[in-house]
C-alpha cells in the first residue's frame, strides 16, 4: 500500500483552511447586520427623493447603520430591484402580479409597507397669474384634444411614476407627440416651468415642500396650481390637510417594499420609517403620514406659583 504523498496532504490541509476560513468571513458579514446596523442599498423612485433621504438623515443619526439611496425612474427602480441590484425600494405603488412572480420565482415574499400619503402637483410659471386648472382639461390634453389653455406639458421622465399615473388616468398608453415635453429629473421639470410662462409641469409635491438650498430660490418663481377633480365643483390644492379629507384629486400611497427574505437593515429601515420617529419626519415634511403620531400632553394638578 502507498503512503499518502506528502505534498498532497499539505494541499488539501490549504484547501480545508481556506474553506473554513470564508465560511468563518461570510458568517461574519452576516451577522455585522441586524435591522437596526450595518449598511444597505435602497432603490427609491426619483419623485419621492426628498422625503427618503429626510427619512435616511435621521435613522443614520440614530443607528449604527448606513443607507445609499440610488435614485431611478420608477420602472428602471423596479427593474433593478428584480435584477438583485438591492432588496430594498421605495415606490408610489405595490408591486403588480408580474413582478411579484419573479420574487416569488426565487423563494421571496415581498413586504409591502405604506408609509405616507403623496400627491403630483401641477405647476405653472409665477408670471401665470391663474391658478386655476381642471383636471379634465390635462386629461383633454393627454388624448390629444385642441385645448386652449394648456399650452404644454412637461415630465421628468418617461419613465417616471407621475407618467405612469398620469396615462394611466387618461386611459392612454402613450403620451402625445405634440406639446409635452420631458427631461430626467423633477428638478430639472421645475427649472424649466420658471423660466417658461406657458408650460405646466407635473412633478411630484415633496420636492416643492423640501426644496434644496440650491433649488429654493427657483421653487419660489413657480405657482403650485390648485385642481378641479373630474366632475367636482370646487378646486383644491395638494396640501396636507387635503390629502387626510382626500379632497386633492392627484393622490398616491407611498410604499417601502422588503425583498430581503431575512430580518435585515431593510426590515429595520421599513418599521423605523412607519413608527413613531419616521411619522414624524413624514408629518413635517408636508406630507401625510400613514398613521398620525400622537401627542405627549403633560397635565399638572396645580399651578406653580412665580417665585417673586
Amino acid at each position: 500500500m502507498k503512503k499518502f504523498p506528502l505534498i498532497l496532504f499539505i494541499v488539501l490541509l490549504g484547501l480545508l483552511v481556506v474553506f473554513f476560513a470564508c465560511n468563518q468571513k461570510n458568517n461574519t458579514l452576516k451577522s455585522d447586520e441586524t435591522i437596526l446596523k450595518g449598511s444597505t442599498s435602497v432603490l427609491v423612485d426619483e419623485t419621492l427623493l426628498p422625503i427618503v433621504a429626510s427619512q435616511v438623515e435621521v435613522f443614520e443619526s440614530l443607528y449604527e447603520a448606513r443607507i445609499k439611496i440610488n435614485a431611478k425612474s420608477e420602472l428602471e427602480t423596479v427593474i433593478a430591484l428584480s435584477k438583485d441590484t438591492s432588496k430594498i425600494a421605495i415606490l408610489s405603488r405595490k408591486l403588480n402580479p408580474e413582478e411579484e412572480k419573479v420574487f416569488a420565482r426565487k423563494k421571496i415574499t415581498p413586504r409591502s409597507t405604506v408609509f405616507a400619503t403623496d400627491a403630483i402637483a401641477l405647476i405653472s410659471n409665477q408670471r401665470n397669474k391663474d391658478t386655476l386648472i381642471a383636471l379634465q382639461e390635462v386629461v383633454n390634453f393627454l388624448k390629444g384634444m385642441p385645448n386652449i389653455k394648456i399650452k404644454g406639458l412637461v415630465f421628468d421622465n418617461p419613465n417616471s411614476s407621475t407618467v405612469r399615473y398620469m396615462k394611466e388616468l387618461a386611459g392612454i398608453k402613450e403620451l402625445p407627440l405634440e406639446r409635452v415635453f420631458s427631461f430626467k429629473t423633477n428638478e430639472e421639470v421645475i427649472q424649466f416651468v420658471s423660466e417658461n410662462k406657458e408650460m405646466i409641469g407635473v412633478v411630484g409635491v415633496n420636492w416643492l415642500m423640501e426644496p434644496s438650498l440650491k433649488m429654493r430660490p427657483i421653487v419660489d418663481k413657480i405657482n403650485v396650481l390648485n385642481v378641479k377633480g373630474i366632475g367636482k365643483t370646487d378646486y383644491f390644492a395638494p396640501t396636507q390637510n387635503n390629502l387626510a379629507e382626500k379632497k386633492y384629486p392627484l393622490a398616491r400611497d407611498l410604499y417601502i417594499i422588503n425583498c430581503q427574505g431575512y430580518s435585515g437593515l431593510g426590515m429595520g429601515f421599513a418599521s423605523f420609517i412607519a413608527g413613531e420617529v419616521g411619522q414624524r419626519i413624514t408629518l413635517k415634511s408636508g406630507l401625510l403620514p400613514a398613521k398620525m403620531p400622537g401627542r405627549n400632553i403633560k397635565i399638572r394638578k396645580q399651578i406653580e406659583k412665580e417665585n417673586k
